[in-house]
């Protein structure tokens, strides 16, 4: 089996833009489902993971992260909400750059952006989030009042359905299972906001530039991640049950049936995984069905390293309106 040592070889990865501390953090608007997982570069060149641990409190995250990776060395960290805007919003909103704009929304002209709208009437571009809570909600009305055609105009490029994967939940709805809109909000205010913006040396993937660049400055490196979409690329696959029956990451018996997938890919990798972190992954991480949150986090860990180790392109996008506006998502295959 292949050496992380010739793997990064053959992939010609400079062993300078390796980060030293690489975290997926599986974002919720409750903070008990906040779990993150994260590996570090050991003394032998490849990286060691650990189990999934709860996040804590937003605002010590960031801070910790970079202290325990040291002066200097790079620290790369992927939330599992959306990072960007889409274009056909920005266009009718006047933005040509998020990451100037990201700090100015929930201020002065845009004091509501971050307050979902309780009824279609008050749905706008400065308040585009919808709605505060169910009840009669349809995503038409976010069409009809932001002004587009159809749902996909509300969906970033890497949002859009491709062969491997469905499409992603729109960033302005805040209903269903994941509660995108909810937990972006939260991710905005709290973390790219609230923290990313406190401190000198924070980056945010691909607006601040490209990734391995990026690396190489040796700060903290912030990046958009989706464990739906690093499923195809570890091999992880969810079993169809019969109606009434639990399937999917919130079954245990399906995460079960998906660690030996996710152990072979470290191991042809040389990603160590501890016997504690190994029990975890073939318990499937207990029988609740929150069980999910400590699986995806780990999911999103070993689909960072599957780029961080140079065996999946980042995904750097060529067209400036992504990379200023949109955003992508890390390890998705750049294509329009």
């Amino acid at each position: 089996m292949e050496s992380r040592e010739r793997l990064l070889r053959s992939k010609s990865i400079p062993l300078s833009t390796l980060p030293y501390l690489t975290v997926h953090a599986d974002w919720s608007i409750s903070p008990g489902k906040r779990w993150m997982a994260r590996a570090h570069l050991v003394a032998d060149g490849h990286y060691q993971a650990y189990p999934p641990e709860p996040v804590g409190e937003p605002g010590g995250l960031l801070p910790n992260l970079r202290a325990q990776a040291g002066e200097g060395n790079a620290v790369l960290v992927g939330f599992d909400f959306p990072i960007g805007l889409p274009l056909a919003y920005a266009r009718r909103a006047g933005i040509e750059n998020f990451l100037s704009t990201l700090p100015e929304l929930g201020k002065s002209h845009w004091s509501q952006f971050y307050e979902p709208a309780s009824s279609p009437s008050e749905i706008n571009i400065v308040r585009p989030f919808y709605p505060a809570r169910p009840g009669g909600c349809r995503q038409a009305h976010l069409i009809e009042h932001l002004g587009v055609e159809t749902m996909n105009d509300l969906r970033r490029c890497c949002e859009l359905a491709h062969k491997d994967r469905r499409a992603a939940c729109p960033l302005f709805w805040t209903l269903g299972a994941q509660q995108v809109g909810k937990a972006a909000i939260s991710g905005w205010r709290d973390v790219l906001v609230g923290q990313a913006g406190l401190f000198p040396g924070v980056a945010i993937w691909p607006f601040s530039g490209r990734l391995a660049d990026l690396l190489a400055k040796g700060g903290v490196v912030l990046a958009e991640t989706y464990p739906g979409e690093f499923y195809n690329h570890l091999g992880v696959r969810f079993s169809r049950r019969r109606l009434g029956e639990r399937s999917g990451k919130r079954a245990q018996l399906d995460r079960i049936a998906n660690a030996a997938t996710l152990l072979a890919w470290a191991d042809q990798a040389s990603v160590e995984i501890p016997p504690d972190l190994k029990a975890a992954m073939r318990e499937g991480f207990g029988p609740s069905p929150n069980g999910e949150d400590p699986f995806d986090a780990l999911v999103g860990l070993l689909g960072m390293l599957n780029v961080v180790l140079g065996l999946r392109p980042p995904g750097e996008p060529e067209d400036e309106k992504i990379r200023k506006i949109e955003g992508w998502i890390l390890g998705q295959e750049y294509v329009l």
